[in-house]
């Protein structure tokens, strides 16, 4: 078995890796913001574990804290956010990234984010909520496919070749609404251009009515570690408008975040 470590492939043998480290990490993955609380028989489903092992495992982590369980309904407690803590706490680009997001979505008064890819899936590692009744419920930890994101494609048009091809050759490109790109060479053209015009557009291709511009952050040898991407609502203006008013100041912020890191 062949695993991911930080940017070295590393073999894991079948002496070293833990399979029920493995399932226990599934179950708590089972659970999401579509389905926070599920019974034993959803989860078995969900991880495709016996119903005598999904409780096995839902009980151990209801002993140590990370699930809560309530007449015969699962669901997680805020200690599995310890989990991910660590990782972000180790990430200086998020501190860093943090004002500069502020500022931007106080200026243009809609949401911003700064996304990292995460094998298949984007990952937000920072965001700030524009000050509206209405916002995409997303928020730290969310997780949307790459392909038909903005910051998702930011990141794939700058991942190596390698890993870029053997993502379009197994991918599937699942119509998320009728905007979505579902072919794998359409989309590679997709990320040519995002790649030559060094920013991403997403026209309702996630969810109808939502439109979104992405730009990358980069470290200081020049490679692209993360993407910050604004979103906005259909309402706000053509896309060409959207563009016109909300690239210039993302480019903006982002080329500030990026000196900001430099001097850290």
């Amino acid at each position: 078995m062949t695993t991911v470590v930080g940017r070295a492939e590393v073999h894991v043998s079948s002496e070293t890796f833990v399979r029920s480290l493995e399932r226990g990490l599934a179950v708590i993955r089972a659970f999401d913001a579509e389905h926070p609380r599920l019974s034993l028989s959803e989860v078995a489903r969900r991880t495709g574990l016996t119903r005598a092992a999904a409780r096995r495992f839902l009980l151990t982590l209801v002993e140590l804290g990370y699930v809560h369980a309530s007449d015969g309904v699962f669901s997680l407690r805020p200690r599995v956010l310890e989990l991910g803590f660590a990782y972000l706490s180790g990430l200086r680009l998020v501190d860093v990234a943090h004002p500069h997001m502020q500022s931007l979505s106080d200026a243009v008064h809609e949401s911003v984010s700064v996304s990292v890819l995460d094998g298949d899936d984007l990952v937000y590692v920072g965001r700030v909520h524009a000050r509206k009744i209405m916002t995409v419920a997303l928020d730290v930890g969310s997780r949307l496919p790459a392909y038909c994101t903005s910051m998702g494609r930011v990141l794939l048009a700058h991942a190596p070749a390698d890993r870029l091809s053997d993502y379009l050759a197994r991918v599937d490109l699942v119509a998320r609404t009728p905007h979505t790109v579902t072919d794998a060479a359409a989309l590679a053209e997709v990320l040519d251009r995002v790649r030559a015009d060094g920013f991403a557009v997403v026209d309702q291709e996630l969810e109808l009515g939502l439109r979104s511009v992405a730009v990358p952050l980069h470290a200081r040898g020049g490679e692209v570690v993360a993407a910050m991407n604004v979103a906005a609502p259909l309402e706000r203006g053509s896309l060409e408008e959207i563009r016109a008013e909300l690239l210039p100041p993302l480019l903006a912020a982002a080329r500030e975040c990026e000196a900001d890191l430099l001097a850290v």
